[in-house]
């Protein structure tokens, strides 16, 4: 969530992490406009993957026709496949997907992941390690109100009980079912500094899988 000096006390939510596939419940998309008109409504911008379909579509054109600004970040294959938010408020061009990550992640001050498939779980899971290994501060918060997630959660759950992760790394991304829960925790997480994990600690994680 990227802070912007033209707009005093705003953040922008980092949602690259939700779906572009047109192939979902249409529940899906409503969850998603009513994200980004809460983002419009707690005057946050928006950090996305620049794309104009599907849930990422409905979020930035929720936050948008709410007054919000969007950032967009986009490689240049997915222009060539006319998927671009072309009405973003600034849209960047990637030469690819790294890039792309690269300059989301410079970009937001916190990351909020909906319901998604391969590429969201990737992204999530990578700003949750990083972030339990003091590579930042900032919050992640997973919204899931019909359970998409409910296994990841519980495979979790699990690797902390056989001691493949470790204890209080489970808890660093935050999970709610509900627009306004999920925003609250964005806002409490914004609102106070991460502790970074001491060196034990961080060697403790890197060898997680020799408990």
């Amino acid at each position: 969530m990227p802070s912007r000096p033209d707009r005093a006390g705003g953040h922008g939510a980092d949602l690259r992490f939700c779906l572009s596939s047109e192939r979902i419940h249409p529940a899906h998309l409503e969850l998603a406009s009513e994200v980004g008109d809460e983002i419009a409504r707690r005057g946050h911008d928006l950090v996305s993957g620049g794309g104009r379909v599907s849930k990422m579509g409905h979020v930035a054109r929720g936050v948008r026709a709410g007054g919000g600004h969007t950032l967009g970040v986009i490689p240049q294959a997915l222009v060539g496949l006319e998927v671009a938010d072309t009405d973003a408020d600034e849209l960047v061009v990637t030469a690819d997907m790294r890039e792309r990550k690269g300059r989301m992640d410079a970009a937001a001050d916190a990351f909020l992941a909906l319901p998604g498939g391969l590429g969201t779980l990737e992204e999530l899971l990578e700003v949750w390690v990083s972030g339990t290994l003091g590579m930042h501060g900032r919050p992640v918060v997973i919204l899931d109100p019909t359970g998409v997630y409910a296994a990841l959660h519980d495979l979790v759950d699990k690797l902390l009980v056989q001691g493949f992760v470790r204890p209080g790394a489970e808890g660093y991304a935050v999970w709610t079912s509900t627009v306004s829960g999920a925003f609250d925790a964005i806002e409490i997480g914004l609102g106070r500094a991460r502790t970074v994990p001491d060196a034990a600690d961080v060697s403790e994680e890197l060898l997680e899988g020799e408990p």
